[in-house]
């Protein structure tokens, strides 16, 4: 083993051994150059030293090919020559030099020629082809990164559990019940492929895991592994991406000749939009590495024989630019979608991530769930972690529901900016801004209720928010809610020119979802009695551009003054009722808004009692009158790919 070892680290350092060994020949061949004997010698032209010999003045003289060095005895030849001084010279053909010169007397020695051995052919003739190949590997070995090496190109990334597969069963998933129950028939073929095949029923070959980020979808398959209790096969997207065409199309081939030797198993693919997105894609052609690697996904789904009990599980967040060959029937023909978690989903995944944690008595999963609408499990999962780092930084024993509320606003509204120094006139105007959100929210009908305001910066924007917490989960609104939540928006900036005379750019994140709102209940949910029941503009995918959303506007130019002109209606309506609201209660503003700079922050029961005390009718009986058109309004749904229903709703947060 240890042999084996060692030399498996020979092999992998080839290329180095191979550069080592030219620079020791190098330095050899340096060193044991001539040229050092050489320089001992004075250089004369070959016709002085034929008048030397003929003189008798040379002594000692070699023959070497077609060098002659000697040896001169006396000061003669133009005085270049001195006694006992040694001499070299050159000539083409030498070998009548010596029979002259022993007639003369001279001593001569002729140097035996230089034997050519096989090991000096074969360094002369193999060496370089050699070096060049372990140059080569070398760095090709440095250029792939994170492991890979030129021998394995080919070879699949993905890593294999088998005695450690994944222990993660149902059990510790939370929040999406439904998609549990989907894959159940995919577990029940794992473990039982046979009660399949004698009724001939096909289970999915592909499963499909669609849904935003942070809901699961990687935890769902590895406990569908740990359920079915096969090995299992993760991989990412990206890993068979590389920079040669056909490398990921061989990893393709592969993964699924490994997972055939390990069946029945599961093969993971996780961000299957990294090699499954649509062909043709991007201007001037597609990328043909990723367009080779998604042609063999499609060969190896649709080519599995009868026999084979490999499931394949993907998770994307993006399936709406997959190539559609791969969504068909016979490939990834299942699509379980795995959504944000209901209030009762959030209950059960902070039990799931509280488990192993201590916490204090005050501490009610119920309410917490009901305060965090919109996060997924990795925002509740980090919900915890705060609290749990909060309760270390302030030395208890146990987490307690301060810390986790602590950690609500973290997560929601980023950390406090405690750095962030504001003078006197900007808090003022904030705490007055921040009071008219909360008491037009409080006023108005249908409004979430108001859970704490706040006056200390947070996150890199806000200098101040009111944070509104819906009572449940809620999936259709009405146009009245819609117009209140338009007037709890404008709120801000009217309590601002209602006590300062004056505006200032704090309120441009409200305007803008305000229009953003109103302009969605003109074109899309049909709420204009000027421009009827009708949804203006397409959402165009262009292909050419990697196929994201654009907007086609298929309406001319005076239905596009309309449409300005019934958004600027409906925020001048909002506008008037929050300004109604706000001067009938500017007494209450100004005591609200003095605690609220003494304090900083006013909670939910703090914010009552002062609403009681200000003797405001929380009847709603002062609110304005809701006119004739709006009320018995059918509840529309609203439209999942608009930014009013893409923001979870714990997220207003109204920036100051």
């Amino acid at each position: 083993m240890k042999a084996g070892f060692i030399l498996g680290k020979v092999a992998k350092n080839l290329g180095l051994y191979l550069v080592l060994i030219l620079v020791v020949v190098t330095m050899v061949n340096t060193f044991l150059t001539p040229e050092e004997v050489q320089k001992q010698y004075d250089e004369i032209a070959y016709s002085e030293f034929l008048k030397a010999l003929d003189a008798g003045s040379v002594r000692v003289l070699q023959i070497r090919n077609n060098t002659v060095p000697g040896e001169s005895s006396s000061a003669t030849l133009q005085g270049e020559l001195h006694g006992g001084q040694r001499f070299l010279t050159y000539g083409l053909d030498v070998s009548g030099i010596a029979e002259k010169a022993a007639q003369k007397g001279v001593m001569v020695t002729v140097e035996a020629p230089q034997k050519n051995t096989w090991l000096m052919s074969l360094m002369t003739t193999l060496f370089p082809t050699l070096l060049l190949i372990g140059v080569w590997v070398y760095f090709l070995n440095n250029m792939q990164g994170g492991g890979g090496r030129i021998m394995s190109f080919g070879r699949s990334k993905a890593k294999l559990f088998l005695d450690n597969k994944p222990k993660v069963t149902f059990a510790d998933v939370a929040g999406c019940d439904e998609s549990k129950e989907e894959l159940q028939e995919v577990i029940h073929f794992l473990k039982d492929p046979e009660k399949f095949k004698k009724l001939g029923a096909r289970v999915p070959k592909g499963v499909l895991l669609v849904g935003p980020p942070g809901t699961g979808k990687t935890l769902l398959a590895r406990a569908a592994a740990g359920e079915a209790d096969v090995p299992f096969f993760s991989s990412s997207g990206s890993d068979f991406v590389e920079m040669f065409v056909g490398i990921g199309a061989a990893r393709v081939r592969d993964l699924f000749e490994q997972a055939k030797k390990y069946q029945p198993c599961i093969i993971f693919i996780d961000e299957m939009d990294a090699v499954g997105r649509h062909r043709g894609a991007g201007l001037g052609g597609g990328h043909d590495e990723r367009e080779q690697t998604l042609n063999q996904f499609l060969v190896e789904l649709d080519g599995f024989d009868e026999n084979n009990s490999t499931i394949v599980i993907a998770a994307t967040n993006r399936p709406d630019i997959l190539d559609p060959a791969l969504l068909r029937p016979g490939r990834f023909d299942r699509h379980i979608t795995v959504d944000r978690p209901d209030v009762k989903g959030r209950e059960e995944i902070l039990r799931v991530h509280m488990k192993d944690k201590t916490f204090a008595d005050d501490v009610d999963v119920a309410i917490l769930a009901r305060r965090t609408p919109g996060l997924v499990g990795a925002d509740l999962e980090n919900l915890v972690n705060e609290g749990a780092l909060l309760a270390a930084r302030h030395d208890r024993d146990k987490i307690t529901m301060e810390d986790l509320e602590e950690g609500i606003e973290r997560v929601m509204a980023g950390p406090e900016r405690k750095s962030r120094i504001l003078n006197d006139h900007e808090r003022k105007i904030i705490a007055y801004h921040e009071t008219g959100h909360a008491i037009v929210a409080k006023v108005l009908p249908g409004s979430d209720p108001v859970h704490k305001i706040s006056i200390i910066p947070r996150g890199h924007a806000a200098l101040g928010y009111t944070l509104q917490l819906p009572e449940e989960d809620r999936f259709l609104i009405s146009k009245s809610e819609l117009m209140n939540r338009i007037s709890v928006l404008l709120s801000g900036r009217v309590s601002e020119e209602i006590v300062f005379n004056d505006v200032t750019s704090g309120a441009a994140n409200d305007l803008e979802r305000a229009t953003q709102t109103a302009r969605q209940m003109v074109t899309e949910l049909g709420m204009s009695e000027t421009l009827g029941l009708v949804k203006l503009g397409n959402k165009k995918q262009e292909v050419f551009l990697g196929r994201d959303i654009s907007e086609d506007r298929n309406y001319s130019e005076q239905v596009a003054y309309k449409i300005d002109q019934e958004v600027k209606a409906i925020i001048d309506t909002c506008y008037e009722t929050a300004k109604e609201i706000l001067t009938s209660r500017r007494g209450l503003m100004d005591t609200i808004a003095n605690e609220l700079l003494e304090r900083e922050v006013i909670d939910a029961e703090e914010f009552e009692r002062l609403m009681n005390e200000g003797k405001t009718d929380l009847s709603k009986s002062d609110a304005p009158e809701v006119p004739e058109d709006v009320k018995n309004v059918p509840d529309v749904p609203e439209m999942p790919d608009t930014r009013v229903d893409s923001l979870p709703k714990s997220e207003r947060d109204f920036i100051a």
